[in-house]
């Protein structure tokens, strides 16, 4: 595979499109903390009706929307940084810029892999950060070419 602009930039935009979308999913969805239902049940060690069952815990749901809505904006807001920077006009054109987006998702990437191993390891978000880990090693791959050429 031979590195180009394309290659750098079009999957760095990809990233950044499914963390848009998302971070939506998160933001519009009525009740957010099911969207991973399977891995917070595990974590909790009960179903969300025990939990919310309990006098206590009548106010929680709210609660957790209120959570999860900003937890949503946050990661619409960085998925459309990385977008909006990874574009080919602007990475490409820009070194400092790709080395910023480069290592700085490259990190988030990781970090990402290691808190979702460690604290919820059923949920199928870690699937989809290794597909996206993916998409960003093609890039990473592509920058170091470009940079030596």
């Amino acid at each position: 595979m031979f590195p180009n602009n394309k290659t750098l930039s079009y999957p760095l935009c990809f990233i950044g499109i499914i963390m848009v979308i998302m971070g939506a999913r998160w933001l519009i969805h009525s009740e957010p903390w099911m969207l991973d239902e399977v891995a917070n049940v595990e974590r909790l060690g009960m179903t969300f009706e025990e939990l919310f069952h309990a006098e206590i815990n009548k106010t929680l749901p709210g609660y957790l929307t209120q959570i999860y809505r900003f937890f949503g904006f946050w990661v619409l807001i960085i998925g459309a940084l990385i977008l909006n920077l990874s574009r080919p006009a602007i990475i490409c054109n820009y070194k400092k810029i790709s080395a910023i987006i480069i290592y700085t998702v490259g990190f988030m990437m990781i970090f990402g892999l290691y808190l979702g191993y460690s604290l919820i390891p059923s949920s199928h978000f870690i699937s989809l950060i290794w597909v996206l880990f993916i998409f960003y090693l093609i890039s990473l791959y592509s920058y170091f070419k470009l940079k030596d050429l």
